[in-house]
């Protein structure tokens, strides 16, 4: 997939079958029309998905796709899609009561590589995150790069976009949800901390991680044992291992204390 130029805000281009299917199956994405190089064959399924979703269908020829998408790995199939829709706090909150879950959230501090945004909210919807929140400044949005990344996973998982982190945090706080910071320089580790409330994980950008002015909004710090020279992992790594120490946890039966 690649963007139709360098903003979020505008039309995106959509390439590949496998990019495609997941965009019309989860209807996140508000698809503006389909272009293919035949409606038969492996396309067959695709034209008649889009078609029940009244999206046009044209076809074009080869070198039509080949200049839409750079490099010709279109697959034979484009499609023209508007930015991701942002969700809400409430709506993310909402999500979670629904599924009769304590929240499990992803916030985001300044991850300006759309490669790092991409890899982490593929790692949070497989395990099983209510939403990511991500701020609107300085930091990567919703393109089509980023889809590519998380293979498919951002038509799955609600993502919201806020003016203020350090607001936020504290919202969510008012509603219950105990605020982690990933810090290196944290005393507590992060398998000391119990994630099967209702838990929101912060984590920081690419060198600078998270911002004093965001981390002292935290409940608490936490940190990754590292055993090496380097002394911290790449976000997209560090938000898999505590993600998936939170799954670990919540899969766990809560002991019943007895009467």
């Amino acid at each position: 997939m690649a963007p139709a130029d360098g903003s979020d805000d505008s039309q995106e281009l959509l390439y590949g079958l496998h990019a495609v299917r997941e965009a019309l199956k989860a209807g996140s994405r508000p698809l503006q029309r389909l272009h293919v190089i035949r409606t038969d064959k492996q396309f067959a399924e695709l034209v008649q998905l889009a078609r029940a979703l009244h999206v046009p269908v044209h076809i074009q020829p080869l070198a039509s796709l080949d200049r839409l998408a750079p490099g010709g790995r279109h697959q034979g199939i484009v499609a023209f899609a508007a930015a991701k829709a942002y969700q809400t706090e409430e709506s993310i909150l909402a999500g979670a009561a629904k599924r009769n879950e304590p929240p499990l959230l992803v916030i985001l501090d300044g991850v300006e590589d759309p490669h790092n945004l991409g890899a982490v909210l593929r790692t949070a919807e497989g395990a099983g995150v209510h939403g990511v929140f991500i701020p609107e400044r300085r930091a990567a949005g919703l393109t089509s790069v980023v889809a590519k990344v998380s293979a498919g996973a951002i038509d799955h998982i609600p993502v919201a976009r806020v003016t203020n982190t350090s607001r936020l945090l504290e919202s969510l706080k008012a509603a219950g949800v105990w605020i982690y910071g990933l810090d290196p320089a944290a005393t507590k580790l992060f398998t000391e901390v119990d994630f099967r409330g209702p838990v929101g994980l912060v984590f920081g950008g690419e060198g600078a991680g998270i911002r004093p002015g965001v981390l002292q909004h935290c409940d608490e710090r936490i940190r990754i044992p590292m055993k090496g020279h380097v002394q911290s992992l790449n976000v997209s790594a560090s938000a898999a291992v505590t993600l998936f120490e939170a799954v670990r946890q919540r899969a766990v039966p809560v002991p019943t204390r007895p009467r």
